[in-house]
C-alpha cells in the first residue's frame, strides 16, 4: 500500500461518517437502524476497489471501537460492536472487499456504458447485500436470542432500501470511473 492508497481508504471513512449523519430509521421487527452508512460499502468497493474499500471500513470500526460516535445516530464505542447490529457493522469490512472484487472482475474501461452500470450493480448487490446480510444476520440472531427465521422475516424490511442504494452506488460508481480517468486503478 502507497500514500495514495492510505489518503483514499480514509477518504473513504470520512465519506462513511458522513453519510453517518443522516439520521437512522428505525423499524419495529428487527433492533438495526436502516442507514445511509452501508451505501459506503458499495461506494467504497466499486469507486477504490477491495483492499481500500475494506480498509476504509477497517478504519471506521477502529473508530467506532475507541469510542467515537462516528455510527448514524452518533453511535460508538465497543458495546455497539458486540451488540445486535455488530455482524453488519463488521460485515462491511467483507462486504466493501467483495464489492470490490466483483467490480474488478466485471468492470472495465471501454465498456459500454450499461455493461459498466450493469457490472457496478452486480457488485453492490453481491458485496453490499448478500456478503453483509450473510454475516449481520446470524451475528443478530445469535446477540439478540431471535430465531434466525425471524432475523431474515425481519431483514425483508431492508431490501427495498438497499436496493435503492445498490442503484445509486452504481451509478455513483460509473459517474466517477467516466468524470474522474485519472483517479489510479481500483485497487
Amino acid at each position: 500500500m502507497n500514500t495514495r492508497d492510505i489518503v483514499l481508504a480514509a477518504l473513504f471513512t470520512a465519506i462513511v461518517i458522513v453519510l453517518g449523519l443522516i439520521p437512522p430509521v428505525t423499524i419495529a421487527l428487527i433492533p438495526v437502524p436502516i442507514t445511509a452508512q452501508s451505501m459506503g460499502v458499495m461506494l467504497a468497493g466499486c469507486i477504490i476497489g477491495a483492499r481500500r474499500g475494506a480498509l476504509s471500513y477497517a478504519l471506521l470500526v477502529v473508530l467506532v471501537a475507541v469510542g467515537l460516535p462516528v455510527l448514524a445516530g452518533g453511535r460508538g464505542g465497543l458495546a455497539v460492536l458486540m451488540g445486535p447490529t455488530g455482524g453488519y457493522i463488521f460485515g462491511w469490512i467483507i462486504g466493501s472487499f467483495v464489492t470490490g472484487l466483483v467490480a474488478q472482475q466485471f468492470v472495465r474501461e471501454g465498456q459500454p456504458a450499461l455493461r459498466q452500470f450493469a457490472g457496478f450493480l452486480m457488485a453492490s448487490l453481491i458485496g453490499g447485500i448478500v456478503v453483509v446480510y450473510a454475516i449481520g444476520m446470524p451475528w443478530l440472531s445469535m446477540v439478540s436470542g431471535t430465531p434466525f427465521d425471524k432475523v431474515v422475516l425481519g431483514s425483508l424490511a431492508f431490501i427495498p432500501g438497499d436496493l435503492l442504494k445498490a442503484v445509486i452506488a452504481a451509478l455513483a460508481a460509473r459517474a466517477v470511473m467516466v468524470g474522474y480517468p485519472l483517479l489510479p486503478q481500483r485497487a
